[in-house]
């Protein structure tokens, strides 16, 4: 079996086990491993599916923020089209944010495996030097995922207070379609785009810290 047909499979696995019960992740890693892949693997491909879907989330939240600066500089059209692409622009927003946060999930459930597994393994040894230098390995990948995760979280934390405000404006602005209540707006304009540039600001450091997660658990 080629390897692209081996990435097609594990792909077509990952994808039937995305919502996992209990009962099944030990099937489900028993399967993969008949394929060659392991909790390390699986923990490296979960952290590069965060990064991507952070990195996609974080465009979103700039496109709306575009968005809504349109609004809020809106001089003259049909206000209900503003309205509409602000709201589709919010829709969009907090679909990438369910992502982002089952994405997290999804690196946390299988690093918790593999840590568990690790650390009851590290008992099977009877090479002492081997053991000491497999649980020098652990301690340090821990230490790295640690930070990962830590960054992927507080980016995540940043992200409600942007939703609740883009969905305060939709809100407004549906139930006030006029130049005053676009007005109104305006001085909102400055804390939605400080709270977004904080966002990013975080997404793009989570984004960095998958990277060295992802380069140090390949080595």
């Amino acid at each position: 079996m080629n390897s692209v047909t081996v990435r097609v499979c594990i792909f077509i696995l990952s994808s039937l086990f995305v919502v996992q019960v209990t009962g099944c992740q030990t099937a489900y890693y028993k399967t993969m491993e008949k394929f060659g892949y392991h909790k390390r693997d699986i923990l490296a491909d979960r952290v590069v599916d965060a990064k991507e879907t952070q990195e996609e989330a974080k465009e979103q939240f700039k496109s709306a923020l575009e968005k809504f600066s349109a609004v809020v500089n809106f001089k003259g059209g049909k206000l209900e089209d503003k309205y509409n692409q602000l709201n589709d622009e919010y829709e969009k927003s907090e679909e990438k944010a369910k992502d982002v946060s089952k994405r997290i999930e999804s690196v946390e459930g299988v690093a918790e495996d593999l840590f568990e597994e690790w650390n009851a393994e590290l008992d099977q040894y009877t090479n002492s030097s081997l053991r000491r230098s497999s649980e020098k390995q652990l301690k340090q990948t821990k230490t790295k995922y640690t930070q990962l995760i830590g960054a992927m979280k507080r980016a995540e934390k940043k992200i409600a207070p942007v939703l609740s405000a883009f969905r305060d404006q939709v809100l407004f602005l549906k139930h006030n379609l006029n130049a005053q209540a676009i007005a109104s707006l305006q001085g909102e304009l400055i804390s939605i785009e400080a709270d977004v540039a904080s966002l990013i600001r975080e997404m793009e450091a989570s984004i960095n810290e998958a990277d060295s997660f992802i380069q140090s658990i390949a080595e």
